[in-house]
């Protein structure tokens, strides 16, 4: 074979060569998008957990501000050099973050410490199942499409969820915090869709210590009046604990692992995961909150799963 002729082949199987590795792009980044979608929700499940058990011991907003300090901490090592060096494009882009920030770091957070105070962990998580179908519906009202099976899948977990606040009955007997976590899930979801308008120069590590620091600033005067209402707490294992989950885990962790997942599969597939919230926390709870759950929790549970399983499927 000449060298012309080893050229043709190289020529001609290039184009093969690319499309094999095109077809296995998606179907391997929609796998990892699940994948991270599904370590967020677990990690995310423990700090309603972790607000139910500070709820008598920090007032909601300290518990909030001390969160994004301790996250701050824990990305900066990783984030600094190149939040510094896309200083330029986060100016440009600074409304954008600030309302990002003010969503998913202020607001968001605060409403989960606050709804902790007066409802049960199992609750929060249930009621924030409710945030994948507003992001869905966001998604299909600016020209996405659903698909039959994804839509099937978000009304089969819808069922589960609403049997479980509802203990099977049509009655809803909604606690404040209840109401707390309703503003909570309006408040994620719009964060959630937001994500998609990211844009796309600015990385990953520098959007994540960027909303972090503008939302602990966002919510520093809240806290100053916090601790001049209700004083400080007392730093004991008790109250450390759970402030460095929800700061390094449920913070860098949990939402640099949301942040991907959204910008490789969208809010409304990454939602359909979300699902899995109220039954890792109503798993979670029992053990370490002594929460009980039921026959029909179980029966709310096996609806959720199916329906996840149903909508995340390709």
């Amino acid at each position: 074979m000449t060298v012309l002729d080893r050229a043709r082949v190289r020529v001609g199987s290039a184009p093969r060569a690319t499309a094999a590795a095109t077809a296995r792009t998606p179907g391997g980044t929609g796998g990892l998008g699940l994948v991270l979608a599904a370590v967020a929700t677990v990690v995310w499940s423990g700090s309603f957990v972790a607000s139910r058990a500070l709820h008598d011991s920090v007032p909601p907003v300290q518990a909030a501000f001390w969160r994004w300090l301790i996250a701050i901490a824990a990305v900066a090592p990783f984030a600094v050099r190149e939040t510094w060096r896309q200083r330029a494009l986060i100016r440009r882009h600074l409304g954008y973050l600030v309302l990002a920030s003010l969503l998913g770091i202020t607001v968001y957070n605060t409403l989960v410490n606050q709804a902790g105070t007066s409802t049960s962990a199992g609750n929060m998580g249930m009621i924030m199942a409710a945030s994948p179908v507003l992001m869905a519906v966001h998604e299909r009202l600016t020209g996405g499409r659903l698909g039959t099976r994804r839509t099937l899948g978000l009304l089969v977990a819808v069922a589960g969820v609403l049997f479980l606040v509802s203990k099977g009955s049509l009655d809803l007997d909604l606690a404040p915090g209840d109401l707390w976590m309703v503003a909570a899930a309006l408040s994620f979801a719009s964060y959630s869709v937001l994500l998609r308008r990211r844009p796309a120069e600015l990385g990953p590590l520098a959007f994540l210590f960027t909303t972090f620091v503008l939302g602990a600033l966002l919510l520093a005067p809240v806290y100053g009046i916090s601790l001049a209402a209700q004083g400080g707490f007392a730093a004991t294992p008790a109250t450390v604990g759970p402030l460095l989950y929800v700061g390094v885990l449920s913070s860098a962790v949990a939402f640099f692992a949301w942040n991907r997942a959204i910008a490789l599969i969208g809010a409304a597939r990454a939602g359909v995961v979300y699902y899995l919230q109220p039954v890792c926390v109503a798993l979670l709870s029992y053990p370490l909150l002594g929460e009980a759950m039921g026959s029909g929790q179980l029966v709310a549970m096996g609806l959720i799963l199916g329906g996840v399983v149903l909508g995340s499927r390709r």
